[in-house]
């Protein structure tokens, strides 16, 4: 079968792979649609952990074409949504609830093989099946989606809010509907890219501003009055993270979801987290919000009608990867059998 494979830092080839035999308990997916996910973009450049050699790819769903002797709640010709973090159940975190958080974490397309392939092979508990009539291209969605409902929950909107969201990429437009689902007032997006700021303004965004030309924290004062009930980094770099602190009001919660680099600092003035009472949080993949996401989605309630969408047989990996990482397109997705 033919698959993305990455190796080493910077050293992604598509290749051919023997396709591995079944366990008992596991099933094949003849993969539709892959999502590439600024986790890849890190990847490749040996900026995010991975476990090489392995095929790259952690937002996809498929057909389950085999299956092993032991497998239930799944059958031949199912379409399939692929949760690609797989937990020990043993460990510390495992028993207290945060297998999100377990030590032998790994997922597929990180450590082990995932979708950026014609053929992948899903432990049968990672398979969630689809609705009628959800498309490829929402199906990956599914994991992403999931990933910022972890990331809602965390952050605790409560009805009447401001919120501002840093970055309109994938997940700040994802986060800015479900932020208005959770009963945001106000929301504020922030990002420089023309393109995606329309999307943000398609999707009522209150307020889209473009912090290359306004002073962002004079911004939110301004629209708020006192500044913002939350704030969530979507962007995963350094000053976008220092910026959000300072965005929120006294009492604010200020939430980093963007993945920055490894070994990425900021300055925190200590004496500002303890006069302004705030809260920051992380978010850190998606505890049991995979089956939410599915009907989150279904439902319509979130859209990525509005998304600008690019897709690429595996051939295209590398373009793909470069548009992302170059801010032009919202969402690249590799069509493995195309």
């Amino acid at each position: 079968m033919k698959v993305a494979l990455f190796e080493k830092p910077h050293h992604l080839t598509v290749t051919t792979k023997a396709l591995p035999s079944l366990r008992d308990d596991e099933v094949l997916v003849k993969v539709e649609a892959c999502g590439v996910c600024g986790t890849d973009v890190h990847i490749v450049e040996g900026t995010s952990r991975s476990s090489p050699p392995v095929v790259l790819g952690h937002e996809y769903a498929g057909v389950v074409i085999d299956a092993g002797k032991t497998v239930t709640g799944v059958t031949l010709g199912q379409r399939v949504a692929v949760d690609p973090n797989i937990s020990c159940r043993v460990c510390f975190f495992c028993r207290r609830g945060l297998v999100h958080l377990c030590v032998g974490l790994q997922a597929l397309g990180v450590d082990i093989d995932g979708g950026m392939a014609e053929y992948c092979v899903v432990p049968v508990q990672q398979a969630y099946p689809l609705p009628d009539g959800m498309t490829p291209e929402v199906s990956a969605f599914i994991e992403p989606v999931s990933c910022a409902i972890r990331g809602i929950d965390r952050a605790n909107i409560q009805a009447g809010d401001s919120v501002v969201i840093l970055g309109a990429g994938t997940i700040g437009l994802i986060m800015l509907q479900l932020a208005k689902n959770g009963g945001a007032a106000r929301t504020i997006v922030m990002e420089p890219v023309n393109h995606k700021r329309a999307i943000a303004e398609q999707l009522d965004a209150d307020f889209v501003l473009n912090p290359m030309e306004i002073d962002p924290k004079s911004a939110v004062l301004e629209l708020t009055s006192v500044g913002a009930d939350v704030v969530i980094e979507c962007v995963g770099k350094a000053q976008t993270m220092r910026l959000a602190l300072d965005l929120a009001r006294r009492g604010g919660t200020v939430e980093f979801f963007g993945v920055c680099p490894i070994g990425a600092s900021i300055p925190i003035e200590p004496n500002q987290v303890y006069f302004k009472e705030l809260t920051i949080v992380g978010s850190y993949v998606n505890p049991h919000t995979f089956a939410r996401a599915i009907s989150l989605l279904h439902s319509g309630r979130l859209t990525i009608d509005r998304f600008l969408l690019h897709k690429f047989s595996l051939d295209g990996v590398h373009e793909a990867l470069d548009l992302l990482r170059e801010g032009n397109t919202i969402k690249s997705i590799i069509q493995p059998q195309t």
